[in-house]
């Protein structure tokens, strides 16, 4: 699955086992450069995470609810009502979002 919005394309790996969903970006050293999707979660944490992420929150529908920029580690997100998908993406994926939606 990818996101595609004009120049911005984002590899999205989806999160369908009980291994992606527990591990999701903890422990990545390397610069992250593709984003995930956890269906059915509307709560996150980043513990254990070397670097910020930016996370988006949708509903079944994928019309974005949440959205969270440079979400360092160590947060939680607690749950959220009516979130249905959660995106965790690479540093700055919001930020280029809203400047083509300009």
């Amino acid at each position: 699955m990818k996101i595609n919005v004009k120049q911005i394309n984002i590899e999205i790996i989806e999160c369908d086992n009980i291994i992606k969903r527990l591990l999701g970006f903890m422990f990545k050293r390397k610069k992250i450069t593709y984003g995930l999707r956890f269906k059915k979660c509307n709560s996150i944490h980043t513990f254990f995470m070397f670097q910020p992420i930016d996370v988006i929150m949708t509903d079944i529908n994928d019309n974005i609810l949440y959205t969270y920029e440079n979400l360092e580690k160590n947060k939680i997100i607690w749950p959220k009502k009516n979130v249905y998908n959660t995106y965790e993406l690479p540093l700055g994926s919001i930020e280029k979002l809203k400047k083509l939606n300009k």
